[in-house]
Order: structure tokens, then C-alpha cells, then sequence
């Protein structure tokens, strides 16, 4: 929004939207680099998504090698001096995170360790994860109360100590946090650059100006249906996580002119709705290990299949990366009955599948959530209702409201594959398949689930936002999950990366900037 005469209540050098982990890092790199820096939260706890997540950080030994598979992985939907930049920075994480665990201690375990991407691209084998094993003294289940971060709460999860490795950084510096306080507009001057930010705290609005500049570190969109409805052909998916992210950051940054990309992509898998509707996100199916077609699949079985609302298979329930692509399979829309056949899709599986591993585990950041865990034997959900329970096929053909024949047909065909370890079908690994065909049968409704948006404005190597004729905007920054770098296929880790890597970037420019409000300021424009 343009202000006349902007009536600032305060400033600030710095201004960061969003306190997760690209949130974080942006304001420790621009108060290292000088700048007086605040951060404000919409949520009234910190962390976002996350301090949910339960994976490490990628990393590289070799830049060029990197750079291939990001070449390769984004599918000439990202500019390649933005990878290049990412690339850079996955070789210097390392050394970055040694920095910032002496501030209490955290060890660091991976760094030397090949794991290969998700997909054999060139230069997969320079890949390694760096995963914040633990930090001294520190209880995520004390800590941060308002999430669950992992499907046992025995333990803390990676996402959890990276995050409090980071508050800790964050608390070290004279950086101040405001939570509950969600950013409204961008103000800008009559140039076009952006100069402050218009904020709701206590039920009242007030405008902060920003001398340097504004970094967008708010997340993505995954828990706006709304926006689903605009940018998604399917507009029936369950947020993972949480239900802060709603595109703020997206929103604002249209409003000053900014292009956007990756709308389309997201990083999920399928899972399960709770009866409750007080729990407000999807239980996503558990996590499985990824695999590479041409190599070893480590050993696991996958006690289900899916099936459509005819009873019959329509996917490869294992895609190599499942928790990433697994949902694109759901996205069809038949034009004839005008519906989409497979949401919700049909999960089953029987009593040896139900003994094996608990189904799903139940991941969030809120406060006022209900709580709750998945059981070990996949039980509790039966009473519940999310499994339902059939003695015989064609029990299970009714409560799928399916023809019998028709299921009976599926399961035998499936339960013939398995012998012979082939899926003709879909193509899903041999190792993964296992028989239906010990009653009691179970069967339940799932639904696409997203993790999160990569989508949002466009931006440069620098982390500046562009208008859609490739032009900045004056002083306005981004940084991780916030039109993140990946347009195509999604690299495990890497939106943990990137919110490390594009922080640092978004943070060090930001601080950079030259004050509008100085007697140059005109001619300090094009710099920033």
C-alpha cells in the first residue's frame, strides 16, 4: 500500500516476516551484518512448519556436481544463476552450521556421508545430509509443547534441534521477536520501493518502518483452500502441518507488483482425515523409504494398496520419493461424471498388514489442536472410525460401497503379483509387496496431503523480488519456503537447505541496503 505521508509508529533497519527456519537465519545475517532487525510472527508460537520437520539438512562436497543435479531435478523451470547460488550454498552449510551450534552445544552428525538424491541425476552422488542429532539440555516435548515433532515424542526430532539451535542464536543477538503479530501490507513510496510494514498487534494496527529493507520469510500457501482453488486443478487437499501458512507473503508482495512461479508444486504424500474437526491438519500415511529405480530398495513392506471409487488400483502406492509425488497421482478430473475418481482414494489392507507398523503419525505446530498420536497397532483408529473393519471381501466391498466383483478381482490380482513379486500394473517395487488376503480385512478414505507450497514471487540470486518484466522491487526480500527454488521435482531436505541458504543470502542484501530515509537515498535504489 502507498502512503501519502506514511505516519511510521517505530523502525527498524530490518524487517523479517515469519519466525521458522528461514525466518531465523535472515535476521542472525543481518544483525551480524549491523542492522537493527525485527522479526514478527502471525502464529503465538514460533517455529511454523518448521520446527516440525524430521529430516536433515542437504548439503554438498562439490558445487558443480550439485548444480547438475539441481539442473536436473528443477527441470529448466529456475533460472540457473539462482541454482548456481544455492548450489554455492550447499557447500558452505557445513561450516556455516559449525558456527551455529557452539551456541549450545548441538552435535551434528552426517557431514561425509554420501546420500544420494532422490532421483540418479548427474551429480547425485556429491549429496550428503548434515541432522542435528541433539542439543544438551533440550526437550522438544518441553520446549515447544505446542508441536508435535515426531511420531514417538520419545525424542526430539531434527527439525525441533535445528530450531533450537537457531532461537538460541536468535536470543544470543539484539534481535527482537514479536509473535502474534501477523505483517498486513507492505508500504511503499512513490518509487515503487518498499519502506515499511503494516502490522496487527493487540487488535490494533501500526505501520514500522523498515530503513533497509523487508525479508518475506512467511511460508507458503498450503493452508489457504482458497488459493488451492486458483492454482490447483484439486482443491480437496489436507494441510500436514499446520494452519498458519495461508500466503500472506504471496499476497503482499502481489500487491507491490511481484511475479510469481511454482504455484503449481508441492511437496506431499496422502493420508488420513481425523473425525475430529477440531484437529486441523491431515495424518499423513507413514514415512517410507525413498528409492532409486536400478538400485537396492532397503528392506521394508508397504502393508497397503489404493484403490479408486470403483475398487480398482490406479497408482504405484511407493513413487520413489513418496512423500513428495505420491499425491499427483489423485489429480484427475474425469469430465464425464465431473468428479475426480480417486479423492478420496480407498486404502486396504488386512490383518498381517495391520500388525506390521503403526499406518500414519501426526505431525503439527498449534496450540490448540487436539492432541494426539497414532497407535502401535493401528487399533485405536478402528474405534475412532479413520479404519473401518470387514471379516470377509465382501464386507469390505460394502463398506467401499464398490462391486464385490470387482474388488474380489483386484485383490486376486494383486495377491498373484505379489507372489510372483511383479507389479505389471503400476510398477511399485518388489520388495514393498505384500499379500491381502488374511481376514480381518480394513480399509479407510484418504486424501491428498500437502507438506508444503513451493510456489510464490519470483526472485533473483540475491533473493530480491522481481515484478513480472524480471524488475526488482526496491528493498523487498525473500527467503525459504516462500517461492522456493524448486519447480519440478522436490530434492529431500532441500526446503531445509533453502531456508538456511536463502536466509543467509535475503539477510546479508537486506542489511546492505543503504537507508531510504538518508539524504542519498534516491541514488541508493539501484544498489539494493
Amino acid at each position: 500500500m502507498r502512503l501519502a505521508k506514511p505516519r511510521f509508529d517505530e523502525e527498524f533497519d530490518v524487517i523479517v516476516v515469519g519466525y521458522g527456519f528461514g525466518g531465523a537465519t535472515s535476521a542472525i545475517e543481518a544483525s551480524d551484518a549491523g542492522a537493527r532487525v525485527l522479526v514478527i510472527e502471525k502464529m503465538p508460537d514460533p517455529g511454523g512448519i518448521s520446527v516440525c520437520a524430521g529430516g536433515g539438512i542437504r548439503i554438498a562436497a562439490d558445487a558443480d556436481q550439485a548444480f547438475e543435479y539441481l539442473k536436473a531435478t528443477n527441470g529448466g523451470k529456475t533460472p540457473d544463476d539462482v541454482l548456481r547460488a544455492f548450489a554455492d550454498g550447499m557447500v558452505e552449510l557445513p561450516e556455516y552450521m559449525r558456527s551455529l551450534v557452539e551456541v549450545n552445544g548441538a552435535k551434528m552428525i552426517g557431514i561425509g556421508r554420501t546420500r544420494e538424491g532422490n532421483y540418479p541425476f548427474p551429480g547425485t552422488g556429491t549429496l550428503q545430509f548434515i541432522d542435528i542429532e541433539s542439543v544438551p539440555g533440550f526437550d522438544a516435548n518441553v520446549s515447544y509443547p505446542h508441536a508435535i515433532v515426531n511420531r514417538s515424542r520419545s525424542k526430539s526430532s531434527s527439525g525441533a534441534n535445528l530450531f533450537k539451535v537457531l532461537e538460541d542464536n536468535v536470543r544470543r543477538r539484539p534481535i527482537e521477536v514479536r509473535l502474534a503479530t501477523p505483517a498486513r501490507r507492505l508500504v511503499t513510496d512513490e518509487t515503487g520501493a518498499v519502506t515499511g510494514v503494516v502490522v496487527e498487534t493487540a487488535g490494533a494496527t501500526r505501520t514500522i518502518k523498515a530503513r533497509r529493507a523487508v525479508i518475506l520469510a512467511c511460508g507458503g500457501f498450503e493452508a489457504d483452500p482458497a488459493m488451492q482453488r486458483q492454482y490447483w486443478q484439486d482443491d480437496q487437499v489436507l494441510p500436514a502441518v499446520g494452519l498458519g501458512n495461508t500466503g500472506d507473503g504471496i499476497r503482499m508482495a502481489q500487491a507491490v507488483g511481484a511475479d510469481l512461479w511454482h504455484m503449481w508444486h508441492y511437496h506431499g504424500g496422502y493420508g488420513f482425515r481425523h473425525p475430529d474437526p477440531s484437529y486441523p491438519v491431515g495424518i499423513r500415511m507413514k514415512r517410507l523409504p525413498d528409492w532409486i529405480p536400478g538400485t537396492a530398495v532397503r528392506d521394508f513392506k508397504l502393508s497397503w494398496i489404493l484403490l479408486g471409487k470403483t475398487g480398482e488400483r490406479f497408482m504405484n502406492e511407493c513413487p520413489p520419493y513418496t512423500n513428495d509425488t505420491a499425491q499427483r497421482s489423485f489429480d484427475v478430473f474425469d469430465p464425464v461424471t465431473q468428479s475426480f475418481p480417486y479423492i478420496p482414494a480407498h486404502v486396504v489392507l488386512d490383518e498381517e498388514g495391520r500388525k506390521l507398523y503403526p499406518l500414519a503419525s501426526a505431525v503439527y505446530n498449534d496450540r490448540n489442536a487436539v492432541r494426539y498420536q497414532w497407535s502401535a497397532d493401528n487399533l485405536k483408529e478402528v474405534e475412532l472410525g479413520i479404519l473401518r473393519k470387514a471379516n470377509t471381501v465382501e464386507e469390505l466391498a460394502a463398506l467401499l460401497a464398490v462391486d464385490a466383483g470387482m474388488l474380489a478381482g483386484t485383490l486376486n490380482r494383486w495377491n498373484a503379483q505379489c507372489a510372483q513379486q511383479r507389479d505389471d500394473d503400476f510398477g511399485r517395487p518388489a520388495i514393498t509387496m505384500v499379500p491381502i488376503a488374511t481376514p480381518p480385512y480394513y480399509c479407510g478414505k484418504v486424501w491428498p496431503v500437502v507438506s508444503n507450497t513451493q510456489g510464490g514471487p519470483v526472485h533473483d540470486a540475491r533473493q530480491r523480488v522481481l515484478n513480472p518484466f524480471g524488475e526488482l522491487i526496491p528493498r523487498l526480500y525473500e527467503a525459504g519456503e516462500l517461492g522456493s527454488i524448486w519447480g519440478h521435482l522436490y530434492l529431500s531436505g532441500g526446503n531445509l537447505a533453502e531456508c538456511l541458504i536463502t536466509g543467509r543470502i535475503a539477510g546479508r542484501e537486506a542489511a546492505r541496503a543503504a537507508p531510504w530515509d538518508a539524504a542519498d537515498a534516491k541514488a541508493s535504489l539501484h544498489s539494493v
